[in-house]
């Protein structure tokens, strides 16, 4: 039996060893006197029960079974930050219209259930982006440039959620700023390929880490603090996505279920998340395994 509070850090079963560059938050943790261990969240061998503080991290296969992974979150309780009600808000790309009817600035989104709802949102917008409403890592993304043919490629059913292109992700790209406790932290820039508008690797995007500005730093923050206004709850950790639309920063997404910590561009990362679990054992009053 370990002396030492256990934080469950959870990832999926393709980076059962964790984020990349979870070395960092390994060693950070592990200096706060925490015994982490990576854990793959549909792997019935782990024992929830033990730990002080379960964080989600990397269960970024979540999309295709939404309705586990829910289903597993809504067992936990308090020691999940951000938890399960964030999670059920979060994961669904509806959210966007909450903020933006709440009126943060966020790129212009409609929702769409039908195809015919997203040839008819499409046309608004000239070129539009038409995302699966619970995706991620950039999935079943569809630039569609003629709505009225418009299928589909994937064999996806929706429903969706349509926006225009915005042109700036060809030059400026996509802000990503981390904001640990209600406090903006870091900010990593991302660009896409030539060929492509996602800026995930896979797809040949790039990272790099930049000076946090003051801009997106305060929108960032203004963006956390709705959602927490809105859900009523208190809002751990998020990393808020940000572009350039007809020359106003806008959001673009906020990620709270499982947002990566750019941990391999950006270690310093480790410290202040590692700073927040830390707080959050002292409240839960440090279970021990």
């Amino acid at each position: 039996m370990s002396e030492r509070p256990v934080v469950l850090l959870v990832t999926c079963s393709g980076l059962p060893e964790g984020e990349p560059g979870h070395a960092a938050l390994d060693a950070a943790l592990d200096a706060r006197g925490l015994d982490s261990r990576w854990v793959v969240w549909d792997d019935e061998a782990v024992d929830w029960s033990g730990a002080a503080v379960i964080a989600v991290r990397a269960t970024w296969d979540y999309d295709s079974r939404v309705g586990e992974f829910l289903g597993w979150a809504s067992g936990l309780g308090p020691t999940l930050l951000n938890g399960f009600r964030v999670f059920r808000w979060n994961v669904d790309k509806r959210y966007l219209l909450d903020l933006q009817d709440d009126g943060l600035p966020v790129v212009p989104t409609r929702a769409a259930d039908t195809v015919a709802d997203v040839r008819r949102e499409a046309e608004r917008f000239g070129i539009a982006v038409v995302k699966p409403r619970v995706g991620a890592g950039g999935r079943a993304l569809e630039l569609v440039r003629d709505p009225v043919v418009w299928e589909p490629e994937d064999g996806h059913e929706g429903p969706w959620i349509v926006q225009p292109l915005v042109e700036s992700i060809h030059h400026d790209g996509e802000m990503s700023v981390f904001v640990i406790g209600g406090h903006a932290i870091s900010q990593v820039d991302k660009l896409p390929s030539t060929t492509d508008i996602r800026v995930h690797e896979q797809f040949g995007g790039s990272s790099r880490p930049v000076p946090l500005g003051r801009d997106t730093a305060a929108l960032a923050m203004r963006a956390i603090a709705a959602v927490a206004d809105l859900l009523g709850q208190e809002i751990t950790y998020g990393r808020v996505d940000l572009m350039r639309h007809k020359g106003s920063l806008v959001v673009s997404e906020v990620e709270l279920t499982e947002p990566g910590l750019y941990l391999d561009v950006l270690p310093d990362n480790a410290g202040p998340f590692a700073d927040m679990i830390a707080e959050q054992v002292r409240r839960q009053g440090g279970v021990r395994g």
